[in-house]
């Protein structure tokens, strides 16, 4: 999909006060203890979505993750399909005073790519 120019922008603003890990230390995380979190839409998590992965969507993450995960320290990793929407999802769960917050650089087509586990 093609991106505007302002939401390129301001995902890159996004990106420039989180971090991000590639898929395979998310998946060092992930085995240590770490929460993969897919934020993208409802149909896109029911194709298909990466093994272990909790679903909650960019438009309901605000106001869901307090309930699913209430320790601010929890060590979350955040992704979508190419990595605009979890940097978005990241930089405002850093804003709700989450600390261990990272967006997974490449998003779910770096994973299936990767070849990591997928849950169809």
């Amino acid at each position: 999909m093609q991106h505007s120019v302002e939401f390129e922008a301001i995902a890159a603003d996004a990106k420039s006060r989180i971090r991000e890990v590639s898929v395979e230390e998310a998946q060092v995380r992930m085995n240590e203890g770490a929460k993969l979190i897919d934020v993208r839409e409802d149909n896109e998590w029911e194709t298909s979505h990466a093994d272990g992965a909790t679903h909650m969507g960019r438009g309901i993450i605000e106001r869901d993750i307090v309930q699913t995960f209430p320790e601010k320290d929890t060590e979350l990793i955040l992704y979508c399909g190419g990595g605009y929407r979890s940097a978005l999802a990241t930089d405002m769960l850093q804003k709700m005073g989450y600390t261990n917050v990272f967006s997974m650089a490449g998003g779910w087509k770096a994973w299936k790519e990767s070849g990591a586990p997928i849950k169809e």
